[in-house]
């Protein structure tokens, strides 16, 4: 039994494709479309596959869309436990226009999740053969949820001795760090709104990332810094992760792409250094990648490997 399992309540399936020209009012003639799947903790066991690592995706999943989602995951061989629901999962759309590389995302609503159904979840977490080391709660929350359902999930993670990796926003992200977990990825955005300001500086990012660890939310708070890379802290360090230098093309993946270069270093036994390096490696590597793509795993190793050459000796 793997020890990663991720949750995703706002499961999707990514439908990408390419024009010529983005034109309004004309019939596009565009080609043939990819389908990928989609959804915060989702991406993060598709990420853990390709570096080697098994896990195993528990998501809702309901109607044709829903059957798509867990035959595209069968094909990238994730391991995943499907809860299904009456309301079909939703799909979103992404088109590139091909004249000027500019890239439409169109995010659709999720399905309402009922509150049978979000007990039904709740239930197959906690009959999984084993209990898993880390839980990785990630994406959006549907329509139906409230944030109160996450601190269900959260206590019973706990007490269950599984530590609990967030990577969520706004009011869940909120509720979820009164129950206190093991690792936190916001960005600044998400920092600087939880410390009340509208804006943080360097010195400030770390300040407030500093008091969430005091405050006992989190032992530890990874602030994405996009292509300044990110700034981890603990209890007991502060340490500025630079980002290599790439050509970014998409941006679409990246943070779980971060994500799970984290959990597989924390899976793993690699330091918490390491481990940091490892997540901008990843998050990098995927920004590399066209669309809808998540990273090359040769990508992640060099820029990897290059990151480690910058550490300081002993450190």
């Amino acid at each position: 039994m793997p020890r990663i399992v991720t949750l995703t309540l706002n499961p999707t399936v990514d439908k990408s494709t390419t024009a010529d020209h983005i034109i309004p009012d004309q019939k596009l003639r565009c080609a043939a479309p990819k389908f990928e799947p989609g959804g915060g903790g989702i991406n993060v066991s598709r990420a853990l596959r390709r570096l080697g690592s098994e896990s195993v995706a528990v998501f809702p999943a309901g109607g044709p869309t829903g059957q798509l989602l867990q035959e595209l995951l069968t094909e990238e061989q994730v391991q995943q436990l499907a809860v299904a629901t009456a309301s079909r999962t939703r799909e979103n759309f992404i088109v590139v226009d091909a004249s000027s590389g500019q890239q439409y995302r169109f995010g659709m609503p999720g399905t309402e999740l009922t509150t049978t159904e979000q007990q039904q979840v709740l239930a197959a977490l906690r009959n999984l053969p084993e209990v898993p080391e880390f839980l990785v709660i990630s994406g959006s929350l549907p329509p139906g949820v409230e944030p109160e359902f996450l601190a269900e999930v959260a206590r019973w993670a706990k007490q269950a001795g599984t530590r609990i990796i967030a990577d969520t926003s706004g009011p869940a992200l909120q509720r979820i760090l009164q129950e206190g977990v093991h690792l936190i990825k916001p960005n600044v955005g998400e920092l600087s709104k939880m410390a009340g300001v509208e804006e943080l500086d360097d010195d400030a990012v770390a300040a407030a990332a500093q008091k969430l660890v005091r405050e006992g939310q989190a032992e530890i708070v990874v602030v994405s810094l996009g292509p300044q890379g990110a700034c981890v802290v603990t209890q007991d360090t502060v340490d500025h992760v630079p980002a290599p230098s790439v050509k970014r093309r998409s941006t679409v993946g990246a943070g779980d792409s971060m994500v799970a270069g984290l959990v597989y270093g924390l899976s793993t036994g690699l330091s918490l250094r390491e481990t940091a390096r490892l997540g901008v490696a990843c998050g990098s590597a995927a920004t590399m990648n066209p669309g809808t793509e998540l990273f090359r795993k040769q990508d992640v190793d060099r820029l990897y490997q290059g990151l480690l050459q910058r550490l300081p000796q002993g450190a």
